[in-house]
């Protein structure tokens, strides 16, 4: 499920999740408890073709209200926990990073990218955006996330570099030794002054999502409405028409 591996002064956290790495409350449950428990420079990647290509849509068709309340919560732990992580984090983006998959890059502090489609996707399916995941894009990529989130598209590579989803190409080859070598001279700084100035650039997200710290409740009722099941259905026959 989540495979991790210190390399030195950074440990590295792998995505090995089913076919693409969807993201459940499990999946995401290990990666709180693997980032919160961690005093290392961090690098998140994926395995095979995907780096994560979201939220694992069965799961919620199959659990209904009460799964999607627990997924919902355990997106924003897991977002919350890479984004605020103090040590810092790097997003080594293999291959497909869709809808919660993108999210998850885009918490980290920098983003390189080797292939693969990415992309704020959520729009299309019919599921609002939880607060924490809106906030940390609009903080990844200031005035390209207006864009990004309400087309609802994916993007190559060459896309995504454009448009601020990503800071850095790669060969695939290159992708992890890279991330690990800016992993690595990031960590070398100052632990406390690393820290500090995240706190201080990250004030307004956070600001914004403990706002709503009591509850999501009009994104649960879009996630769980009859509309959103249907387009959900229609998502998942469309995938597998392909």
């Amino acid at each position: 499920m989540l495979i991790a591996e210190d390399r030195d002064e950074v440990a590295v956290l792998r995505i090995e999740h089913g076919r693409v790495g969807a993201l459940d409350v499990q999946l995401l449950d290990a990666l709180t408890e693997a980032v919160t428990a961690s005093d290392r420079a961090l690098v998140i990647t994926g395995s095979g073709s995907s780096f994560s290509a979201g939220v694992d849509l069965r799961r919620i068709l199959d659990g209904g209200r009460p799964y999607t309340e627990e997924l919902l919560a355990a997106l924003s732990r897991t977002f919350r926990a890479v984004f605020d992580h103090p040590r810092p984090t790097v997003a080594a983006v293999n291959g497909h990073a869709i809808a919660g998959g993108c999210v998850l890059a885009l918490a980290c502090d920098l983003r390189l990218m080797s292939g693969g489609q990415m992309g704020l996707t959520e729009l299309a399916v019919g599921v609002p955006f939880p607060t924490s995941a809106l906030e940390i894009v609009r903080h990844a990529l200031g005035s390209r996330a207006s864009q990004v989130l309400l087309g609802a598209r994916t993007a190559d590579r060459e896309r995504a570099l454009a448009l601020g989803m990503v800071d850095e190409l790669t060969e695939p080859d290159e992708l992890l030794p890279r991330a690990l070598a800016l992993a690595t001279e990031l960590g070398a700084r100052s632990p406390e002054s690393y820290r500090l100035a995240k706190v201080q650039l990250h004030r307004p997200a956070n600001a914004a999502i403990e706002a709503t710290a009591g509850g999501d409740a009009p994104v649960l009722a879009g996630w769980t409405s009859d509309d959103t099941r249907r387009r959900i259905e229609a998502a998942l026959a469309a995938l597998a028409r392909r």
